[in-house]
């Protein structure tokens, strides 16, 4: 495994200028991503006070279904004394969803790693799961590559429902039959019998998405002690009650700060991400196992398609008795994580880090400091085949992340292109056209009316020219496919629909080629948090 580290030629505008030292893009955050920020963040972590015993003992509580290794139950054990964490999140997609969750995984436990040794003390990473989100369609399929080509592979079961992961039934059957396929795809290796064993038993004792999701991700971290937390999980929301009493109180304000916030964002020449409203409550009403979003009218809080209408005295009610029945969103969310937890950095991706910014008022208001954003490590895997294929065409992944390779095969189709066919299919046309200028010029003279049907029947013959050196072409072009099909190869894997391999495919596509040390070996490279581009070649 062979780590390098380049300028990321796909640029996101708001991420290179959170990087930058002068840009004004940190006026939108607490603090600027430095050695210095974790010395201010963690003081100002040490003067708060914070749940950590009974915080511990609901991750624990929660982790025990899926089992706890034993790196973390010594991580357990340092948050109930009061450690302080590193957390990111993402939604429970099958398979773990895009590489990027991974990506996010690691990245936490790297920087708690780190800061644990240059703060000298317990630094724990978590992963916060969104099992709330309701977007089944965003998490129900994956990408895989097969012939060398991208190919989408879905879950079967559907629902109009708008229910949460975390209460979605998985269908056992279409589940294994989806994992099946998406094997199938990767092609048998020495390693694919046992991982997909493994999987299809995680897939077995899983009811729901988030589920499957923690099984696998438990799995895959567990010598690393990664803490998981479901958003949804009955205790957490109990333990959330008065939090989510704050959110009501100071709901009017959080919403005004953020519409204002984001109005401000766009002035700077940035994107709107969350085109936030004055009258968006942030917050979600569970009915029936749906997920409802919530908006202030007249003194209410209301969702008219889920017939919920409620005065601020009854949705506090419900805040204090049943905490289940309500849900953050991505404004919310955050403000919950710097309530709920003892964060000293918050691991995420551009998307979030473009939420973030429309934030830190919503902060402010709650009298809360937002935590250090630290931009998750962007890294793309890259195979053995696909390394030799680079080699050989004398392509770098540069050139593939900007677009050469569709050049570089434009070039090899035109230089094996068979100029002689090509020449005589031409003579060909010429000689006809000739001919019906001959055969069109004795007509007139002999008074034929039949320019209609002489301009049909030449360009009937025309089609059929273009249909031959079309065919002919193509017959061509197969007898390089193997030539054709490594250029391909190159670009699905690399850079599959023309975007990082991070937001496509699975960790097991890779897992299935490296083999089960996969995340165990990445961890062990000398990745850090900055503005480079990890190139890992397996």
């Amino acid at each position: 495994m062979e780590l390098e580290q380049i300028n990321s030629p796909v640029t996101n505008k708001l991420l290179a200028d959170y990087w930058s030292e002068n840009a004004d893009i940190h006026s939108f955050f607490e603090y600027k991503y430095n050695e210095g920020a974790f010395d201010q963040r963690f003081a100002y972590l040490k003067n708060r006070a914070y749940r950590s015993k009974e915080l511990a003992q609901i991750i624990r509580s929660y982790m025990e279904q899926y089992g706890i290794s034993e790196k973390t139950a010594h991580h357990l054990d340092e948050l109930e004394q009061g450690a302080v964490v590193v957390v990111g999140g993402q939604q429970a997609g099958l398979l773990t969803g895009p590489l990027y969750s991974v990506h996010k995984a690691i990245t936490v436990i790297l920087l708690a790693e780190q800061q644990r040794k240059k703060l000298n003390a317990p630094v724990v990473p978590m992963f916060w799961i969104a099992g709330e989100d309701h977007d089944i369609e965003e998490i129900n399929h994956t990408y895989t590559m097969a012939n060398g080509e991208v190919k989408k592979r879905g879950y079967s079961e559907r629902s109009k429902l708008k229910k949460m992961a975390s209460t979605t039934e998985l269908n056992k059957e279409a589940l294994q039959q989806f994992i099946l396929n998406v094997f199938k795809d990767f092609g048998e290796t020495e390693h694919t019998a046992d991982l997909l064993k493994n999987v299809l038993s995680h897939a077995e004792n899983s009811e729901t998405f988030t589920d499957f999701f923690t099984l696998l991700m438990n799995d895959l971290f567990k010598k690393h002690g990664l803490l998981m937390l479901d958003a949804t999980y009955g205790p957490f929301r109990q333990y959330e009650k008065n939090y989510f009493v704050q959110l009501i109180e100071k709901n009017e304000s959080i919403a005004t700060g953020v519409v204002a916030q984001e109005r401000k964002l766009a002035e700077n020449g940035y994107a709107m991400p969350i085109e936030a409203t004055e009258q968006n409550a942030n917050l979600f009403y569970i009915k029936e196992g749906e997920r409802f979003l919530l908006e202030r009218s007249g003194g209410h809080f209301k969702n008219g398609t889920a017939h919920a209408n409620f005065s601020k005295e009854e949705l506090l009610a419900i805040a204090n008795e049943s905490p289940e029945s309500l849900s953050n969103n991505v404004v919310t969310r955050p403000l919950m994580q710097e309530m709920a937890l003892p964060v000293l950095a918050f691991v995420g991706g551009p998307g979030e880090l473009a939420y973030w910014a429309t934030l830190k008022p919503a902060f402010d208001t709650l009298q809360l400091q937002m935590p250090i954003f630290a931009p998750r490590l962007s890294i793309t895997l890259i195979t053995r085949q696909v390394d030799a294929l680079l080699e050989q065409k004398e392509l770098s992944v540069t050139d593939v992340l900007t677009g050469k390779v569709d050049e570089h095969l434009a070039q090899f189709v035109e230089s094996v292109r068979d100029e002689q066919v090509t020449r005589a299919i031409e003579q060909m046309q010429k000689q006809m056209e000739e001919q019906y200028e001959q055969l069109t010029s004795y007509l007139q003279h002999g008074n034929y009316h039949v320019e209609d049907l002489l301009e049909k029947n030449k360009n009937y013959h025309e089609r059929q020219f273009h249909y031959l050196r079309s065919k002919l072409e193509q017959q061509n072009i197969e007898k390089h496919e193997v030539a054709i099909r490594q250029y391909t190869t190159i670009q699905s894997l690399l850079y599959p629909n023309n975007s990082y391999q991070e937001r496509l495919y699975n960790p097991y596509l890779f897992l299935n080629t490296y083999g089960e040390k996969l995340i165990d070996d990445l961890l062990e490279l000398p990745m850090s948090i900055s503005m480079k581009h990890q190139l890992i070649t397996l």
